[in-house]
């Protein structure tokens, strides 16, 4: 048997244990939104350090920086230093678990259903992609003593907020960060069962919109007709932001999108695509249509193309209306940025767009509320291969290449810090999961694999070059 077959019939012996740990981690509510618990982040930075320290790493500590939610860390460097240092990072903090009513079972008690899915916030991002990272080190540990490569593991606590204090972190910590390559734990697969290598991330720019028509609210009735409303006024404005087939309308937004290479686009089209079944795993109501460039296909316009939404609306509840005439509406506007967008250009444009000749004259306020630069990086090398086959003796297919349409900020200050290392976005959605939606859920079948997938990476990784010798 080698050593590797140990660490893998290690893995199968502990899985259930694994499983079980999975459900204690999501069990803390830790939610990184200021407005929740801060204690609950804490609470579960520290059971992430009792799993890593039980685990068998080494240096393991709870690293709080300023008043930000806590880091942790933990490293095993046994491997000598002739051998590749490897960064694992993924992070413990979760979202707010939304609506109560829309839940089929509490978000913070893991439910296990008959469709081979764990239900709970937080279970599939990030938490399983701690607890992946966590089984993998423990099964070499527990069947050889030792690490086929050099390990530092991060678990962030506050990604899930735009990871505000992450550069900070970096700075202050960075010898104990340095690594010849970096494995990220949360992102997503193309579809359950087939695994991906993500590529590409596109980037954010999220503003804040005030519409303000009113010194206060007046009867609809005595003045409807000639007053306007904040509300109308800002529907009208939010509309300008994309044509009628919902493409963005925003001037000049385009002007510096690449178009997209052939061997580019030619990847997105050969990825299997099911309208129907995209369709029905977004929930889209019958009879809505797609939207987006209509020249540009699906994978596409949710990957490389830039995306508008309208995250936020907030005039009055419908509990507590009365027949009146707003006085102020409010909303967040969103922009997925092209990964290689400058998200400083995006934001001017729209900000001038919104304040520019605003419906019937009315006030209009912005404040910028996020702002994060997209990604991209060639997956050509050693370890895009040594990934490639990892995940194809885990999952047992080969991975797709794949953009995400989704932000991660913190990929760009990691792969700044490690000085052009290279980054492998590995993850555990899949498109059925509802990562931050309600009834957040994740196949266990896919956990297994990506358990298993990681064991065979931490060997597959001996033959990538030390940063040093790469120059």
């Amino acid at each position: 048997m080698t050593a590797r077959d140990a660490a893998l019939e290690a893995l199968e012996q502990r899985f259930e244990e694994v499983l079980q740990e999975l459900i204690a981690l999501a069990r803390i509510p830790s939610v990184s939104a200021p407005s929740f618990d801060a204690g609950e982040v804490v609470r579960s930075a520290e059971a992430v350090a009792r799993l890593l320290d039980a685990a068998g790493l080494q240096r393991v500590e709870v690293l709080p920086i300023g008043d930000a939610h806590p880091y942790v860390v933990g490293e095993w460097t046994g491997a000598g230093a002739d051998a590749p240092t490897v960064l694992l990072y993924a992070h413990h903090d979760v979202q707010p678990p939304g609506r109560p009513d829309r839940w089929e079972s509490p978000p913070f008690e893991p439910t296990l259903r008959v469709d081979g899915r764990l239900y709970g916030r937080g279970i599939v991002d990030d938490k399983a992609g701690v607890l992946v990272q966590v089984a993998a080190i423990r099964a070499w540990l527990d069947a050889t003593g030792a690490l086929p490569v050099n390990v530092r593991v991060l678990v962030e606590g506050e990604e899930e907020i735009g990871s505000p204090h992450l550069a900070e972190f970096l700075r202050a910590h960075r010898e104990r960060l340095e690594a010849d390559v970096l494995v990220l734990s949360d992102t997503a697969n193309l579809d359950t069962g087939i695994p991906a290598l993500t590529t590409s991330l596109r980037g954010l720019v999220s503003v804040d919109v005030t519409v303000r028509a009113l010194e206060h609210p007046v009867h609809s009735g005595m003045w409807g007709g000639a007053v306007p409303d904040a509300a109308a006024g800002l529907v009208r404005l939010l509309n300008r932001l994309m044509d009628e087939r919902g493409a963005p309308a925003v001037p000049g937004l385009l002007d510096d999108v690449p178009d997209g290479g052939p061997n580019e686009r030619g990847l997105l089209a050969r990825l299997p695509f099911d309208e129907e079944k995209f369709r029905r795993n977004a929930g889209l109501v019958p009879g809505a249509m797609l939207i987006g460039e209509p020249d540009r296909s699906v994978p596409e316009r949710i990957s490389l193309r830039p995306a508008i939404a309208a995250t936020a609306l907030e005039g009055i509840r419908l509990a507590e209306s009365a027949n009146q005439l707003l006085s102020e509406a409010h909303a967040r506007v969103g922009i997925r940025t092209a990964p290689t967008q400058d998200p400083e250009r995006v934001r001017d444009l729209l900000l001038e767009f919104l304040r520019k000749d605003p419906p019937w004259g009315l006030e209009v306020e912005t404040r910028v509320h996020a702002m994060a630069p997209g990604w991209w990086t060639d997956s050509e090398g050693p370890a895009f291969e040594a990934a490639r086959r990892a995940l194809r003796a885990g999952f047992g297919c080969n991975a797709v290449e794949i953009g995400c349409g989704g932000t991660i900020p913190f990929v760009q200050p990691l792969t700044e810090v490690l000085r052009g290392a290279p980054a492998l976005l590995l993850g555990l959605e899949d498109p059925i999961c509802n990562a931050h939606g309600e009834n957040e859920s994740l196949h266990l079948g896919d956990f297994r694999s990506a358990a298993r997938a990681a064991v065979h990476l931490l060997e597959e990784l001996r033959g990538v070059p030390l940063r040093s010798a790469r120059g």
